[in-house]
């Protein structure tokens, strides 16, 4: 699988933060050896932003205060 670039680019929120939750989702991924990671030739990058874009993960920013 490659990185999904089509709904990176139709993608209407901050990029900034879909970008550090694809890093930190693949993080966690890795970590656990998730077999997704397998599945897309591990690649764990590509893996985490599909689970991001197509809602299986959510995510949210926390508020520093």
């Amino acid at each position: 699988m490659i990185f999904p670039l089509e709904q990176l680019v139709e993608f209407k929120g901050n990029i900034y933060e879909i970008t550090v939750a694809a890093s930190l989702r693949a993080y966690q991924m890795a970590k656990v050896n998730d077999p997704e990671i397998e599945s897309n030739h591990d690649k764990v990058v590509c893996a985490a932003a599909k689970q991001l874009f197509n809602n299986k993960v959510h995510y949210c920013i926390e508020s520093r205060d």
